[in-house]
């Protein structure tokens, strides 16, 4: 989807994109390769195209930095098709508090398509570890992240670096008119959660860290079983999501099989 998309350039919006598809320009090379458009001066056609030029190269080269920094955060899921074999999943477990009132992450939980990584309170979470594991990858992917699980690990991690395209599911699924949080999305989209720990929320997750701060290791088992849950499963609504965003901006319309 990503090279379909034109409205990360300055000046273009949605509507102008549709436009450009249904004048036939499909991609970024179908951009730079048209002698002119209409509608478009040749002065701003010439100063799109470098701008093309530089993603094209960017993106040959797998920077995702670059695009984290170059595209608007509402429209990075438009980066999930190229990056999703290099993306994690993250979702975060908290005392409950916030950390200008002693908040903390008892738990960081992530999942990369294949494997869960699950880092522990007073065992392995530091900065230090954090960045390790992010460093492997160039896409995020959460639920809520944006607003709640970055910048909580950002105020009570110094040094924590994010700086990859990030698809939060859960802005994706409000512009899809879907409701509600995690758990009822993954009910309406069919998602099953194991039966050890389908029920629980974030207030039973707060709970069973305090019972394994006193030395309970069945609870610390549940919350991670739970942390894993939560993680594992925004790949599969990354995908369905992903999908459904690319469908709704109306390429299907102006593409022919197997373009996008």
């Amino acid at each position: 989807m990503i090279k379909n998309t034109f409205c990360i350039l300055d000046g273009i919006g949605e509507k102008l994109e549709k436009r450009l598809w249904k004048q036939g320009v499909l991609t970024w090379e179908d951009f730079t390769d048209a002698d002119e458009l209409l509608g478009l001066s040749s002065e701003r056609k010439r100063f799109f195209d470098e701008s093309l030029f530089q993603n094209i190269g960017e993106l040959n080269t797998g920077n995702a930095t670059y695009f984290d920094k170059r595209i608007k955060r509402r429209e990075h899921w438009r980066l999930f098709d190229f990056f999703k074999d290099n993306a994690v999943c993250l979702d975060i477990e908290t005392n409950g508090l916030q950390p200008n009132s002693g908040g903390y992450a008892t738990l960081v939980g992530l999942y990369n398509g294949y494997d869960y990584k699950c880092l522990i309170r007073g065992e392995d979470l530091t900065t230090e570890n954090l960045n390790k594991e992010l460093e492997g990858y160039k896409y995020l992917i959460t639920f809520y992240g944006a607003a709640f699980d970055i910048p909580f690990l950002l105020r009570t991690f110094g040094g924590v670096k994010f700086d990859i395209p990030h698809f939060d599911l859960c802005f994706a699924s409000k512009r899809l008119r879907l409701q509600g949080g995690l758990k009822k999305l993954e009910q309406d989209l069919g998602i099953e959660r194991d039966e050890s720990v389908r029920g629980l929320d974030g207030y039973d997750a707060v709970k069973l860290w305090e019972m394994a701060r006193r030395g309970s290791a069945e609870a610390l088992d549940i919350l991670i079983k739970y942390n894993k849950e939560d993680t594992i499963n925004l790949m599969q609504i990354a995908f369905i999501l992903y999908e459904r965003l690319r469908l709704s901006t109306g390429i299907e319309e102006y593409l022919s099989c197997g373009v996008a």
